[in-house]
């Protein structure tokens, strides 16, 4: 997978990283791959492993050097599937939407909120007639690994933003895809702030397993009404952290 271009050679290599912050190196060559193009919206990177050989570091490196990656918008992980590069409208969008909720926080998250429950409860009614077996394995795998990390904060989260990023996907509408990647910081902001409201990843649980029973059973309407209720789940958790609601 190309990482860095030789100026005499138009085809992408890696090469080597030597400084003290070993991770911002590799960011760094990310980076001008993607502005140059050597690699394009919906490459996947290498596994973790390959990269600490080819760049010459340890998986800590890495593994730092793609957290950040994914802060910036370049990247996003899928459990399971691996690491790729996202759309850079998706990037641009998300930059945007991370201004407008900065600029005015309250009506920004009120906004979210609203988003979400217009936006969710369809992609899961697509999802449940368009998914395919490996994107319902993802789903899966999320559940399990939310189950087992109700008590840490980070894998709890970011398998249940695989888990709403696989739903998405399923979808098959790249345009719902790009917007709810947009998001994603989002996202995992609003999750970060409501993890440890005393049971709420008990009942995020029950609610994951409502929809991923209805998608499963590939019925359109049961896993609409499952999102729903999952989100009036997470908006009563917001709300028991005094978090801004929006009036109706």
């Amino acid at each position: 997978m190309p990482i860095a271009v030789d100026s005499t050679d138009s085809k992408p290599f890696y090469r080597t990283v030597k400084t003290s912050r070993l991770f911002e190196q590799i960011v760094q060559q990310v980076e001008d791959s993607v502005l140059r193009g050597a690699l394009k919206p919906g490459d996947q990177l290498p596994a973790e492993r390959d990269l600490a050989q080819r760049f010459g570091v340890s998986r800590t490196a890495v593994r730092e050097a793609v957290k950040t990656l994914r802060e910036k918008g370049l990247v996003e992980a899928y459990s399971g599937r691996g690491t790729f590069v996202t759309n850079r409208t998706s990037r641009a969008m998300r930059q945007s939407l991370d201004l407008m909720i900065r600029i005015n926080r309250q009506e920004g998250l009120a906004n979210l909120t609203e988003l979400r429950a217009v936006l969710e409860p369809e992609i899961a009614s697509l999802a449940a007639s368009r998914i395919e077996d490996q994107l319902l394995s993802t789903m899966r795998e999320a559940v399990i690994v939310m189950d087992r990390n109700q008590h840490d904060p980070d894998a709890y989260i970011e398998a249940d933003l695989d888990f709403h990023l696989a739903l998405a996907e399923a979808a098959a509408n790249p345009l719902i895809l790009s917007l709810l990647d947009s998001i994603v910081g989002l996202l995992r902001e609003e999750r970060s702030r409501i993890f440890n409201v005393r049971g709420g990843p008990e009942r995020g649980q029950f609610h994951h397993k409502r929809i991923l029973a209805a998608i499963e059973q590939r019925d359109p309407e049961t896993a609409r009404e499952a999102m729903r209720a999952h989100l009036q789940q997470v908006l009563a958790d917001s709300s028991s952290l005094g978090e801004p609601l929006r009036k109706k």
